[in-house]
């Protein structure tokens, strides 16, 4: 579903990604980490077609070198971290939006539009919402909302900036359990950024590690989330062990310099 190689994004003379290469099958699930600055959401933004840079990309069997603005927006869409709201926007209004690329220039929502907004609305279940101002949402609701969206666009590709940012750990884990439930009931290819490693390794079926523009490690969970890779790329000490084949990433925290004493 995805194929890229040599992918090279420059900024101002600097280079922020360099050779990077991968492929995502069809209904598949990749993830990317790397430490703050190495490229997680540059690269997610030049699938989506808004970073500009080189390299080859196939989308769904097809160059995107050879595909329209509107024709990219039908396969990829894209969930950024701070996505731009418009003002007093109620739900239906923002994922309408994820429908712009299906409604003819000057035209207007048809009813297959609306349907798909409200079949959408009733997959992440926020039918009760739809008349909501988008800025009175919990940020459980916020992330299904945006999630509703990609959704109502009917892309078969999803990119997802950083999903779980400001969640609580209950709601992170309720959104990417909706986004796994997604993946395998609507046939979706998923390929999201993330921080939290733990949450990574529940829920990825690959991953790729990227450090300073460069790819470092491919492969399973398993075989990136190490201890040894944890410590060389992110200078973190950590503890990783497998339970029901899937890595369980554990802060281990500095020895103390000196013993505590009680007493007065």
């Amino acid at each position: 579903m995805i194929r890229c190689h040599d992918v090279v994004v420059e900024v101002a003379g600097k280079r922020l990604l360099d050779g990077v290469g991968f492929t995502v099958p069809e209904g598949g699930a990749l993830t990317i980490i790397g430490p703050n600055g190495a490229g997680k959401s540059t690269l997610l933004r030049w699938l989506a077609g808004i970073m500009p840079g080189r390299g080859h990309l196939e989308l769904a069997g097809r160059p995107a070198a050879g595909l329209r603005r509107r024709d990219r927006a039908r396969t990829v869409a894209f969930v950024p971290q701070s996505p731009v709201i418009p003002p007093g926007s109620t739900v239906a209004d923002y994922v309408l939006i994820g429908r712009s690329p299906h409604i003819p220039y000057l035209g207007v929502e048809r009813t297959s539009d609306l349907e798909a907004v409200r079949a959408a609305l009733v997959r992440l279940n926020l039918e009760h919402l739809a008349d909501r101002d988008v800025g009175t949402l919990s940020g459980g609701e916020r992330q299904r909302m945006l999630l509703a969206r990609a959704l109502a666009q009917g892309c078969p590709i999803v990119l997802l900036d950083e999903p779980t940012t400001a969640l609580d750990v209950g709601h992170q884990q309720h959104v990417l359990e909706l986004v796994d439930d997604l993946r395998r009931t609507e046939g979706l290819t998923v390929v999201a950024a993330m921080h939290d490693l733990a949450l990574a390794g529940q829920y990825a079926d690959d991953m790729l590690l990227i450090d300073a523009g460069r790819v470092a490690v491919a492969g399973s969970p398993a075989e990136v989330l190490t201890e040894a890779n944890l410590a060389r790329y992110y200078g973190a000490r950590v503890r990783v062990t497998v339970e029901d084949g899937r890595p369980v990433v554990l802060p281990v925290r500095a020895s103390a310099t000196a013993p505590v004493v009680a007493g007065g």
